[in-house]
């Protein structure tokens, strides 16, 4: 090792950074560092470690709490190839869940599921997996770097899948069947291996589908019954954006990453409420020195019970708490540096990230279990 370490956000602090109890949203917050081998962290607002799950794959993505105390969580299927290079990066193939002591209760593999599975309280998973398009499927695809598909001239493009507890098909969508090619293209600066690239998927409580559409810039929203596209944001208002969730007043709190945000020469990301009536950005956090935040991928946000929101600045791993009027009240960087295994890749991040797509924030009552575990 060299005297000193080149890893530029290792050399800087991590665990609790910031507190100001007066006005934080009171809980435990829970992550799984990405390049790790299966952990996954409760921490107090202190940064304490109070549990710890050690599950048998790397993540998938993330882990959650279901209101049984169970642990719904995302991991890689071991021994899959990469489809195209960044594969490796955000597949999963493992849903699983287990309880508080790490036993997996229940598991369900799907070898082309990426970046989301939501997994309900009654036991179904709705996720996103991918499917092959080839010669005029793949050609019909718009915008992209040309010659940029995957071997053999493929586009992947996404699915949605909806299973039961027993992994039985419940329901499907497909891009390719109900996105149209000309109104959703591919923006220019991405690779055409994989289309729209959706990476959040979750139910809204009129029953239909909420999903971010990466690639192509656009938040929609996916008739249950038909699959077509009832609502989708205005173009423009999102850039590379992450975790749309549904509020309690119908509006869409979304992690909005801004690469390549329009009329914007320096890049930023913010935290927006969408007014989905008008599709107006009625709310916004970004830091005060708009460049400091910027997460070119992944990232989220969480409305806490108070008001405040949970912002998870995913590649920094870093893990902060704003109040309604955009004052930080807490702050955690994550401390577990590791690199990524697989080859392709290392190659694209070669350092060693303490990464974490999402991180969700409990109140002692939504986890009755931990006193007698901790």
């Amino acid at each position: 090792m060299p005297p000193i370490d080149q890893n530029s956000r290792r050399r800087r602090p991590t665990g609790l950074i910031a507190l100001d109890e007066t006005a934080v949203s009171d809980g435990y917050t829970l992550y799984a560092p990405l390049t790790g081998t299966g952990e996954v962290y409760l921490i107090d607002l202190h940064g304490r470690t109070v549990h710890r799950w050690d599950l048998p794959y790397r993540p998938g993505r993330h882990a959650r709490l279901l209101a049984d105390g169970t642990l719904a969580y995302n991991g890689v299927l071991p021994g899959e190839k990469a489809l195209f290079p960044m594969w490796h990066k955000y597949r999963g193939g493992v849903m699983l869940r287990a309880a508080p002591d790490g036993t997996v209760l229940r598991e369900h593999r799907d070898p082309l599921q990426h970046h989301d599975a939501h997994h309900l309280d009654d036991g179904r998973i709705l996720y996103t997996a991918l499917e092959a398009l080839t010669g005029s499927g793949a050609a019909d695809v718009r915008g992209g770097v040309p010659g940029s598909e995957a071997a053999g001239g493929v586009v992947w493009a996404d699915t949605i899948k909806e299973v039961g507890p027993d992994g039985e098909l419940l329901w499907s969508w497909r891009a390719a069947e109900h996105l149209d090619r000309a109104s959703f293209p591919l923006h220019e600066a991405y690779a055409r291996e994989h289309w729209p690239l959706v990476n959040s998927v979750t139910p809204l409580r009129d029953g239909n589908i909420l999903a971010s559409l990466r690639s192509v810039s656009a938040v929609v929203v996916i008739s249950r019954e038909t699959g077509e596209i009832l609502w989708r944001s205005r173009p423009g208002t999102v850039s590379q954006q992450h975790a749309p969730t549904e509020l309690d007043d119908g509006r869409l709190l979304v992690f909005d990453n801004g690469v390549f945000r329009p009329g914007h020469d320096v890049p930023y990301s913010r935290v927006i409420e969408i007014d989905r009536a008008g599709g107006d950005i009625v709310w916004e956090y970004h830091d005060p020195a708009r460049e400091f935040f910027f997460a070119p991928f992944m990232g989220s946000a969480q409305r806490l019970p108070n008001g405040n929101t949970l912002v998870t600045d995913s590649p920094s791993g870093r893990l902060f708490e704003v109040t309604k009027d955009g004052y930080l009240c807490w702050e955690y960087v994550v401390p577990y540096f590791a690199g990524y295994h697989e080859s392709e890749v290392r190659g694209l991040f070669p350092s060693e990230p303490n990464a974490v797509f999402r991180a969700y924030r409990y109140t002692a009552a939504d986890i009755p279990w931990l006193e007698t575990t901790a």
